[in-house]
């Protein structure tokens, strides 16, 4: 199964990562999209992206996750980062204040830039330097009740909690998209009722068709 064909799958989503530089974001696509940690990471210049395929209620989704890879230490990321994005994982460091008090300018540029149906979870990152914190569990769930995010704190060191996040952003998502995709259907099925005129056209095509078939012959 963990070789399944790459394009075998019913919906590919967009995600992206952001918040400060330094925060932990390369370490959670690794450790979500290969199960890899490096305690050496270096920012990355340039954009990097890294897939993976699982299943979602049945169907299966291609996550695509974009890393900003170094570019927010220079402010320069750009609409064309967010574009087609269906979701993000903002991500801040509970071991330093300042990644947190900037969530809220990741927040308004996300907002700008992003469509505004985009799923977004907070996520406060390195839980497992519980010793080091500076941002209570208690700060980050005020913050995203207040922002109307979801909530969790990872830790890419020991895997934890990054599995989740990207499943619930995932889940809902899908479930937006379904319920897209459902009042969609139901439009186009009341729309079309007995005596409109769409029905009219289709039978005086369909009868034109069959005079021209008569003709022919």
């Amino acid at each position: 199964m963990a070789n399944k064909v790459d394009h075998e799958y019913d919906y590919l989503f967009k995600i992206v990562l952001i918040g400060d530089s330094g925060v932990g974001k390369s370490n959670i696509l690794s450790r979500f999209t290969r199960n890899e940690f490096c305690l050496e990471s270096k920012s990355t210049i340039g954009v990097e992206f890294a897939t993976r395929t699982l299943e979602v209620e049945t169907k299966t989704v291609k996550a695509q996750i974009w890393d900003t890879a170094g570019q927010e230490r220079y402010r320069a990321i750009t609409s064309a980062y967010y574009r087609g994005a269906v979701g993000a994982l903002l991500v801040y460091d509970i071991t330093k204040g300042q990644t947190f008090d900037n969530i809220q300018r990741w927040l308004r540029e996300l907002r700008e830039h992003a469509d505004s149906n985009i799923v977004i979870m907070m996520a406060g990152n390195k839980s497992d330097l519980n010793h080091l914190r500076a941002v209570s569990e208690e700060d980050g769930q005020v913050l995203a009740e207040k922002e109307g995010l979801s909530f969790l704190e990872t830790s890419a060191l020991e895997a934890v909690n990054v599995e989740k996040a990207f499943q619930t952003i995932l889940t809902e998502i899908y479930h937006i998209i379904s319920k897209k995709a459902l009042a969609a259907q139901q439009a186009e099925t009341s729309s079309v009722v007995p005596g409109q005129g769409t029905t009219i056209n289709i039978e005086g095509d369909s009868a034109g068709n069959m005079r021209k078939g008569c003709c022919s012959t």
